[in-house]
């Protein structure tokens, strides 16, 4: 199938960047790493980007003004974009031959619900909203290598650049799929920041990179009591408790140890005074799995463990599953393609692999479903400072990295192309823009 075009119409205006985006100066003298992979007048104006973009986040399905941001960047660049895919969707074609699927790059473009304490000076102005998780940098690093595809000649496939909100609330990417973002896709690719490894560094795993995310419930239906007279009671609290500590033991006892995987009861609520003993009960939990058996034999796990529970103590319950986010795992052969396209942006020695498994979700995983492509880290820790994890209120990141997922997706969007078109080898052309 060939690329479909999403773009259906063309900007008249000629808004320049400066007029929407040049709200704070191209410092870009801080702690980060020499910058040899794009020029650096470009490098300059994507720290402009990111900043802009860090100061001003919107949370999930509100990302109107991020919307405008990249629109007026690509706009810029004579790349014609939508900016209504999905909500606050973007999806923006680079032209390539007539017939040949396109090469898919996707960046997540919203914010969390954090109140920002970093002392940056490009800190959110929006009061308890945050980018916490480095989307105001994988959105900069897609319109860094958007500047970079756009000066090439002969791409041997179309490049379509995805920028999806709402991944936080992990429904963006199925909404962006319902909407037309991979019609015509043969190949998909994407990546996130990571501080566990330093700048200059791209992180390459074959097979699960994401575990999934599913959520439980279980109503605990028992017989309320005085606390003086426990014997007249089926006690909910204590019906509970046995079912926490059992659901520890699924992972413990019952999942292969080489399968990583997550069983957290994150809330209990039982209970109306001291001397009352609680004739219901609630609890809520979260199940992590980076492969679909098992992820599904935890699920059946607890359903056994909680009914066999409430049984034994002649309790009545309701059992509430909300599945949500699948596991990410990369194909094979993809992930050997965006090996090569990481060696070729940082060397074979920055290319590392996972050091362990992440067991958080990312609904870049829904895409993968659909399309063959693979999902990378980039290396962001700033040095000589103390890291802090994703979603804290002081997470940062060193913003070379975002020259490097400019000229990794650059390289990656060529190379993937070549599989797509293997008769366009003969004519692709890789002009040195260091």
């Amino acid at each position: 199938m060939s690329c479909i075009n999403l773009v259906f119409k063309q900007r008249k205006d000629s808004v320049p960047l400066s007029g929407r985006i040049g709200l704070v100066g191209a410092n870009v003298s801080r702690e980060n790493i020499d910058v040899p992979l794009v020029p650096q007048d470009l490098y300059a104006r994507l720290v402009v980007v990111r900043r802009d973009l860090h100061r001003y986040p919107e949370l999930s399905w509100q990302e109107s003004r991020t919307a405008g941001v990249i629109s007026t960047f690509l706009h810029s660049l004579g790349i014609e974009s939508r900016t209504d895919v999905a909500g606050h969707g973007v999806v923006a074609e680079i032209p390539g031959p007539p017939g040949v699927p396109c090469v898919v790059l996707r960046a997540d473009t919203d914010a969390l619900p954090i109140q920002e304490e970093t002392g940056l000076e490009f800190a959110s102005v929006h009061e308890g909203v945050m980018h916490a998780c480095g989307h105001d940098g994988h959105t900069t690093m897609l319109l860094g290598a958007a500047a970079l595809l756009v000066r090439e000649k002969d791409l041997p496939a179309p490049v379509r650049l995805v920028f999806q909100p709402a991944e936080e609330k992990g429904s963006g990417a199925i909404a962006m799929i319902k909407e037309g973002a991979l019609d015509g896709a043969g190949l998909i690719f994407g990546g996130h920041l990571d501080r566990h490894y330093p700048p200059g560094t791209i992180v390459v795993s074959e097979g699960a990179v994401n575990a999934s995310s599913d959520n439980f419930t279980v109503e605990i239906i028992g017989q309320g009591a005085h606390g003086a007279r426990p014997h007249e009671s089926i006690d909910a609290v204590i019906v509970g408790s046995l079912m926490i500590m059992a659901l520890q033991t699924i992972v413990s006892r019952e999942i292969d140890p080489a399968r990583p995987s997550v069983v957290s009861v994150g809330q209990f609520h039982a209970g109306t005074a001291p001397n009352v003993i609680a004739g219901q009960a609630k609890l809520e939990g979260t199940v992590r799995a980076q492969d679909p058996t098992v992820r599904r034999q935890l699920l059946n796990s607890i359903r056994r463990i909680a009914e066999s529970i409430a049984q034994l103590h002649g309790a009545k319950i309701q059992i509430a599953v909300t599945e949500g986010t699948p596991p990410l795992v990369n194909h094979p052969e993809m992930a050997t393609l965006a090996r090569r396209a990481a060696i070729e942006t940082v060397g074979e020695d920055n290319v590392l692999p996972l050091k362990t498994a992440n067991m958080g979700a990312e609904d870049f995983s829904y895409y993968l479903e659909k399309v063959p492509g693979a999902y990378v880290r980039f290396g962001s820790q700033v040095p000589s400072r103390e890291g802090y994890p994703a979603h804290s209120s002081k997470f940062d990141f060193d913003e070379g990295a975002l020259a490097v997922g400019a000229a990794y997706y650059r390289a990656v969007a060529k190379i993937a192309g070549l599989q797509l078109n293997p008769q366009a080898a003969g004519n692709s052309s890789t002009p040195d823009v260091r």
